[in-house]
């Protein structure tokens, strides 16, 4: 039962660490349109 609840543990840690993976490239994106914008 003990390693069933690390796993489930590990694919939460794992679905969060994805979903601010996706955060940040959105965010990383917008900042980088806005410079090109700002720039030229």
């Amino acid at each position: 039962m003990a390693s069933d609840k690390n796993i489930e543990s590990a694919e939460q840690t794992y679905g969060g660490f994805i979903s601010w993976l996706k955060i940040g490239a959105v965010l990383t994106a917008l900042t980088t349109a806005l410079v090109v914008i700002l720039i030229s």
